[in-house]
Formats: structure tokens, C-alpha cells, sequence
């Protein structure tokens, strides 16, 4: 049934946003050139790597320069990103992963290698689902960059204090989750971005 919704939802989203999707593409291209994508490495249901897809919102070199987004005036990231991760539009293009079946709309974010390599084994469990658009972590840390700007150690501040509390709220999304909780986070994030 999750993966049913998954894929009718995922695919009537493309087709009634495909106009601001168009517009999004046309924006980064303007901005800052080809590919209007970002494909990066992440780790899905069971440990299995995909291609996460987002709207490129940083300039093309911009990943050399670290993994991490640090704050609204991070240096990487173009004039149209700036709106695009406020309002989250970046994020649109995984409807895409989602109509795939690499991802679902609700579930835990899903990570980089790099961070998955600091899992302990109960914090492993929230690789037993697919990964999500959205999930109770990403609500309780929707100001991340923010967070990580703020510190003089963003990797060491991401790795021991953020990784930690979001896959606690990840596993604790894995072990109650239901379709009914799953349509509250959606509600819960549009909210949020339209906040």
C-alpha cells in the first residue's frame, strides 16, 4: 500500500508541478549554467547506494568544497539556490527517485556514505525501509544549515551532536510508523515551508 501511494503520488506531483518544475530547471541553467541536476551518492533500503536527485542549487565544484551546507551565506551556493532551499524546491526533483521506487515519501532522509560509516548498529535499523522526502528528523531539523553554520566545527558539530538525535528520531519513526503518521509529516512539512 506505502509503495502504491508512493507512486501514484509521486507521479500526479510531477504532472500538476511540471510548470514550476520547468521554471526551477530554467532558473538554475540561467543561474549557473548545465546540468540543472545535482546527482549524489546515497545510501538507500538494506545499505543499497542510488543517485539522489536534487535541482543544482550550488555552483558545478561546489561538493569538492565539502558535504556539508553551512548556513544560508555558505560561498557554494548560486543566487537561485538561495530561494530554492528556503522553500525546499531543490528537493522536488527526488519525485523522481520516489516514482522510481528508490525512495518514498515519507521515510528516513537518506544520507552519504560518509555519514552512514559512523552508524553504530541500532542506528543501522534505519536502513531496513526506504529512505524518504521527508521524515519527523527533517521537521526537528529543518534550520540544520543554519545549526552547522553557527559552529566552529561543522563536520565534528554534524557527526557527534545532529547524526546522533536525527536517526533516534529516524528509529523511532521505523518501529511506529503507519500511513496515517505518514500523512501527518507530509501535512507537517508543507506546513513548514509554507511557514
Amino acid at each position: 500500500m506505502k509503495r502504491l501511494f508512493d507512486f501514484v503520488a509521486s507521479l500526479i506531483a510531477i504532472l500538476v508541478l511540471s510548470p514550476l518544475l520547468l521554471i526551477i530547471a530554467m532558473a538554475v541553467a540561467i543561474d549557473d549554467g548545465f546540468p540543472v541536476f545535482f546527482r549524489q551518492e546515497r545510501v538507500g533500503k538494506n545499505g543499497k547506494p542510488f543517485r539522489l536527485l536534487k535541482f543544482r542549487s550550488m555552483y558545478r565544484d561546489a561538493e569538492k568544497r565539502g558535504q556539508l551546507t553551512v548556513g544560508d551565506k555558505d560561498p557554494r551556493i548560486t543566487k537561485s539556490g538561495v530561494a530554492l532551499r528556503k522553500y525546499k524546491l531543490d528537493e522536488l526533483a527526488q519525485l523522481w527517485n520516489v516514482l522510481k521506487g528508490d525512495m518514498s515519501v515519507v521515510g528516513p532522509r537518506p544520507e552519504v556514505p560518509k555519514y552512514v560509516a559512523h552508524y553504530n548498529e541500532v542506528q543501522r535499523e534505519v536502513l531496513t525501509v526506504r529512505p524518504g522526502l521527508t521524515d519527523p528528523a527533517s521537521l526537528s531539523f529543518f534550520n540544520e544549515d543554519e545549526l552547522l553554520g553557527k559552529s566552529d566545527d561543522p563536520e565534528k558539530t554534524y557527526i557527534e551532536e545532529i547524526l546522533p538525535l536525527k536517526t533516534e528520531l529516524q528509529r523511532k519513526y521505523v518501529i511506529e510508523r503507519s500511513f496515517v503518521k505518514d500523512l501527518n509529516v507530509i501535512l507537517q512539512t508543507v506546513l513548514k515551508i509554507l511557514s
